[in-house]
């Protein structure tokens, strides 16, 4: 009878036992679910804050819009308002209409312009969102150039899918350095070298283009970071200069050395080629070179 006793209690005390763990567990539960609860309330309330600012920001860009449509359509009233006759410059509504609308585009394209000209990149999701594809624009002074397509893999570890880059830009070494890290940093300084690369192309087109008859250039490699142009020096005795541009920084359109070369030894530690040669690191090479030509400096 003792032993069946015994057996009751501690059967009881084990029901107990078990009926203590759970409550623990419950309590336990509870307090993960109060936290997570008051995350979520924390989100929300984020969000909401965020779009009450996105929604005031609206507000205010379609205010400054509408504003500088309306100054436009105005400067536009009042190109003809000393004329006698007011009745002739009057707009009708459709004309009306028409001038916000230009305005309209000539305001977004500025937009997009700036958008571009500070390093904005234009992104289009690709296949079914697995990937991202970012076109990368190039410019010189204001001259829109080239642009170039770069697909990126979202599927797993961050990786160059296709593209059109040029073979000579250091791609691989730029995405080795912060592609997984870094993707914004990676996109600005692959901007900076295809910047680099048709800001150097373009003035040796210009120097071939507008000094073909004066100036040769005679050697130049892919990256146009090693450009070897011939001219003549017309000051006192005519004779051949080399003047070879170097650029150790490859998102610089501007050389970092320039070597000038005569068959008249003493020509490049002239006053004025010492200036020359400096002029070459400080502006544009085609620059430079119309700019001696217009003076009569070469020939």
């Amino acid at each position: 009878m003792e032993e069946a006793r015994e057996m009751l209690r501690q059967g009881v005390l084990t029901h107990l036992e078990v009926l203590e763990e759970k409550s623990v567990k419950l309590s336990q539960y509870q307090q993960q679910t109060l936290q997570k609860q008051s995350r979520v309330k924390k989100l929300r309330d984020t969000v909401q804050r965020l779009r009450a600012q996105r929604d005031q920001l609206r507000a205010k860009v379609n205010s400054t819009m509408s504003l500088q449509m309306l100054t436009a359509v105005l400067n536009l009233e009042g190109q003809d308002s000393n004329e006698e006759d007011d009745e002739e410059t009057q707009y009708s509504i459709p004309e009306v209409n028409m001038s916000l609308l230009k305005a309209r585009q000539t305001q977004v394209k500025s937009f997009l312009d700036i958008h571009r000209l500070i390093g904005g990149y234009d992104i289009t999701e690709t296949r079914s969102g697995r990937g991202l594809c970012f076109s990368l624009s190039t410019a010189y002074e204001g001259l829109y150039l080239d642009s170039y397509n770069l697909e990126i893999d979202l599927t797993r570890t961050l990786r160059i899918y296709r593209h059109n880059i040029p073979p000579f830009i250091p791609l691989e070494q730029l995405a080795k350095q912060n592609l997984q890290t870094d993707i914004l940093g990676f996109l600005s300084s692959l901007s900076q070298h295809l910047n680099g690369f048709a800001g150097r192309s373009y003035q040796v087109k210009q120097i071939q283009e507008q000094l073909g008859d004066t100036v040769a250039v005679l050697e130049k490699n892919s990256l146009c970071n090693l450009v070897t142009i011939m001219c003549s020096d017309k000051v006192g005795k005519e004779t051949s200069v080399l003047i070879i541009l170097e650029y150790g920084d490859l998102t610089r359109c501007l050389p970092t050395q320039v070597t000038i070369e005569s068959e008249d030894k003493a020509l490049s530690h002239t006053a004025r080629w010492i200036e020359y040669q400096s002029l070459f690191m400080q502006t544009p090479g085609h620059k430079v070179l119309l700019n001696l030509k217009k003076k009569g400096r070469i020939l």
